[in-house]
């Protein structure tokens, strides 16, 4: 059996080694190595992917979400609600705008940001709500989306664990993740779904004028050279980069479909045991595209499960095993304990198992046995 890897990005490469080899080829060839064909190229194919009218690359996932905060105009001591359960970069940016940030509960069920939570908070001073499609899966944006309209709000969607996620509405139209609220962010780092081998992001919007101030952010605020226009930064996906993601950007799907294809193994081997909670999902959807694959340990040692799988050379991650309300850098009088009890539940219970698109059946097998052998 082939050593099982949390995310084998080398198998991955051997595959696509021609064609990205080809294209980071190009680049060297022709010494554009910042905003070069490569980098146009794979905007205008990732905004037709996505059905986006516009695609703004950038140089990470933080930075695509601060830059489009800042784009949006928030002010500091704006209030900006978000999940408590999540990877630290999401409440990061708006701490660094020195805007207030609002950590709310989930939901147990989706690990996704609770509606219900959101309402309670929100205030006359509230701004925007940031829902982070947690481990692959889409958050309830028609929700979010009414409540925005409700509340004068802006959306900005974390996408850095859900690119091609579709999220289904009410009447049946789907649309992508990332792409549904005022302005979407997403990460390109080597895990993800979607993965350069560095680092890398993009922003995501349909609004005009909002795109335009976010290129020239991005840009250190220049729309033409050494003239400066809006406070800017400097954020560019790099063309090597860019050479990357337009080799791989053509097989998300066949991607995401292989993570998916693992996951419904995963489920059939832990179905129904007492002590696992599996991630639901509908095989016909596509709503889930499992950048993780993330059980609930329920009534059993769940560390000690993680230091089993370790001693038999599986890793395995606890993603996240501090909620952001206890991070030193975030704590703040205003959040209380009873405020978070499915936050504070999910830490002690959840563990991730290996997923990408190079999983086999073998070492599938070999996984959940192993699981399985440690909570029987």
């Amino acid at each position: 059996m082939k050593k099982i890897q949390m995310v084998d990005l080398k198998s991955q490469y051997d595959t696509i080694a021609s064609v990205v080899n080809a294209s980071i080829q190009e680049v060297l060839d022709t010494n554009t190595y910042i905003n070069g064909p490569q980098v146009h190229q794979f905007q205008k194919s990732l905004e037709e992917y996505l059905g986006v009218k516009h695609v703004i690359p950038c140089a990470n996932g933080t930075d695509a979400l601060q830059i489009a905060m800042m784009g949006l105009g928030l002010q500091p001591g704006d209030e900006v609600i978000t999940a408590d359960f999540t990877f630290a970069a999401t409440v990061e940016v708006i701490a660094l705008l020195q805007l207030t940030p609002v950590l709310v509960d989930v939901d147990l069920h989706n690990m996704n940001i609770s509606i219900e939570r959101i309402k309670k908070a929100i205030t006359p001073k509230t701004k925007a709500i940031v829902p982070v499609h947690l481990f692959g899966r889409a958050a309830n944006m028609e929700a979010i989306m009414a409540l925005a309209q409700e509340h004068n709000l802006f959306i900005i969607e974390d996408n850095a664990q859900a690119i091609g996620a579709n999220y289904e509405f009410a009447d049946g139209t789907k649309k992508k993740a990332g792409t549904i609220g005022h302005v979407g962010a997403t990460s390109f780092f080597p895990s993800k779904n979607l993965g350069c081998y560095g680092d890398g992001g993009a922003i995501f919007t349909n609004d005009d004028a909002l795109a335009h101030t976010l290129r020239g952010i991005v840009n250190h605020g220049m729309y033409e050279r050494y003239h400066h226009d809006v406070v800017g930064v400097n954020s560019r996906l790099d063309s090597i980069q860019a050479a990357v993601l337009n080799a791989k950007l053509p097989l998300l799907d066949k991607y995401n479909t292989a993570r998916r294809l693992a996951a419904s193994q995963y489920n059939k081997a832990f179905s129904g045991h007492l002590n696992i909670l599996i991630p639901e999902f509908d095989w016909n959807g596509d709503d889930h595209v499992f950048h993780q694959y993330t059980l609930r340990i329920i009534d059993a040692d769940r560390n000690g499960l993680m230091q089993h799988l370790l001693d038999k050379g599986i890793p395995c991650a606890i993603y996240y095993p501090i909620p952001l309300h206890s991070q030193k850098a975030y704590t703040d009088i205003r959040y209380n304990e009873e405020d978070f009890p499915v936050t504070n539940q999910l830490v002690k219970e959840v563990i991730s198992l290996p997923m990408h698109t190079e999983l086999d059946g073998e070492q599938i097998q070999f996984i959940t046995e192993s699981v399985l052998e440690f909570l029987k």
